[in-house]
C-alpha cells in the first residue's frame, strides 16, 4: 500500500487547475536506528542545551537563534522574526515556466516526490499537463513552500504520474570550474583507453536496484538478531591490507585486470 500523502493542494497551469496529492519518493523508515543508552544502567540518555559559559541548563523558552557577527558576538533573532519572512503556502503548484528537460543538470536535484491527481474529476487536467510535458521534452518550474522553506521545484512527467523534485538553492551549488579547471587536459594514451573500454564492456550489466543495497545495514540486523537469541557476537572485522605506495605501470595493471576478468568467467 502506498504511504499516505503528506501534502495536498492544487496543480495549476494558466486557467487549468486540478487537485493533487504528494508523497516523498524516498524513505528512511527501514533504516536501523539506535538510541544512546547509559552503558551502566541500560537507561536511555536525553540531551539538553547547556550554556557554554555558565554551564547551566537552558530552558526551551530561553532558546533563540543567533547569527555570528564576530567572536563570541551574535545577532539574536526570535522565532516570530524568522517566521515573519517565510512565505505563506498557497497550496498551489503554479507552473509559470517550462525548460528543456536536459538543460537542468543533476547537481540541482534535491529530493524527489510523487505527485498524483487527488480526485477523478481532476485526472483529465492532470494527464493533459503531464502528457504535454512528455511530448515536448520539457519540465515545469514552479515555487512551493515545503519543509518550512520556499523552494524552487521541477515537475517531471514519469509514467502515469509526475515526479516533483525540490531543487537546490543557488548558493548551495558550487562551481565545478573551481575544481576541474586546473586538471591536465592531455589526451589519454590510445592503448590504455582501449584496455579500459574492454574492462568496461566486461563489467557492463543491466541496472538492478540490488546494486545499491546497504550491506552494513544487513550486517547490523544480523548482529541484532543474534543478540536477541543470545548468540555470540560475530568475529571482529579483519584489518584491510595496506596498499603499496609504489607507482605501477598503468598498461601492466590494465593487462592484468583484463586477464583476471577472463579467468573470472
Amino acid at each position: 500500500m502506498a504511504p499516505r500523502a503528506f501534502w495536498k493542494g492544487y496543480l495549476k497551469l494558466s486557467l487549468v487547475t486540478c487537485p493533487v496529492a504528494m508523497s516523498p519518493a524516498i524513505s528512511q523508515e527501514d533504516k536501523v536506528r539506535f538510541r544512546t543508552l547509559n552503558g551502566k544502567t541500560g537507561n536511555p540518555v536525553v540531551s539538553r542545551y547547556v550554556d557554554a559559559v555558565t554551564g547551566k541548563e537552558v530552558s526551551e523558552d530561553d532558546e533563540v537563534k543567533g547569527y555570528p557577527r564576530g567572536e563570541d558576538d551574535y545577532v539574536m533573532l526570535e522565532d516570530d522574526e524568522i517566521e515573519a519572512v517565510a512565505l505563506e503556502s498557497t497550496r498551489t503548484i503554479d507552473i509559470e515556466t517550462f525548460v528543456p528537460r536536459e538543460t537542468i543538470e543533476w547537481i540541482w536535484y534535491d529530493s524527489p516526490h510523487f505527485l498524483v491527481p487527488n480526485d477523478t474529476v481532476g485526472e483529465e487536467a492532470f494527464s493533459v499537463i503531464r502528457e504535454a510535458m512528455a511530448s515536448t521534452g520539457t519540465v515545469g518550474i514552479s515555487r512551493l513552500v515545503l519543509y518550512r522553506r520556499e523552494r524552487a521545484v521541477m515537475l517531471e512527467p514519469r509514467g502515469k504520474g509526475i515526479v516533483l523534485w525540490t531543487l537546490r538553492y543557488g548558493d548551495e551549488v558550487r562551481n565545478e570550474a573551481e575544481y576541474f579547471s586546473d586538471l591536465n587536459q592531455a589526451k589519454p594514451d590510445t592503448k590504455a583507453l582501449a584496455l579500459v573500454k574492454t574492462l568496461i564492456k566486461e563489467r557492463t550489466k543491466a541496472w538492478d536496484p540490488k546494486m545499491v543495497d546497504d550491506p552494513v545495514q544487513a550486517k547490523l540486523l544480523d548482529i541484532i538478531a543474534a543478540k536477541k537469541k543470545g548468540r555470540k557476537r560475530p568475529a571482529a572485522r579483519k584489518a584491510q591490507p595496506k596498499t603499496s605506495g609504489n607507482v605501477i605501470n598503468i598498461m601492466d595493471a590494465l593487462r592484468k585486470s583484463i586477464k583476471a576478468e577472463g579467468k573470472g568467467k
